[in-house]
């Protein structure tokens, strides 16, 4: 028999999961305000920077965006309207919690976790 999960206790219980994923925020470095945010709009229930859960790791979506002209507003209405099969055969649910201005400084730090680009045409590092 299936049950349906209505969003209060949806929320609930990735509320109960971030809870339990604090420790791991202050050990990555997030700034503070992100961290407050990840936690709130229980982000944590899903994402964690580095290792795969429910959804893909932040950093990894860093890497697969980052350096993409329009990844900052791709990033934010992703947050905010959710999305299906980016990462394989789960979907992220859409979000309505939480802001645009939220989901704008979420995306932002998100993109910070993306690699340098590589310089071109720079002359090799000498030992």
């Amino acid at each position: 028999m299936f049950f349906r999960i209505d969003s209060a206790w949806r929320l609930a219980f990735c509320g109960l999961l971030a809870l339990a994923a604090c420790p791991a925020v202050a050990q990555d470095g997030i700034p503070a305000p992100v961290a407050e945010l990840l936690r709130g709009k229980v982000c944590l229930g899903c994402h964690q920077v580095d290792t795969p859960r429910v959804g893909p790791p932040f950093r990894a979506v860093a890497q697969r965006y980052g350096g993409q002209p329009e990844a900052l507003d791709y990033l934010v209405q992703s947050i905010r309207n959710g999305g299906r099969y980016r990462w394989g055969k789960l979907s992220m649910a859409a979000q309505p919690q939480v802001s645009p201005d939220e989901a704008r400084q979420i995306a932002q730090w998100i993109l910070t976790l993306a690699p340098a680009p590589a310089a071109t045409g720079a002359a090799p590092a000498k030992p």
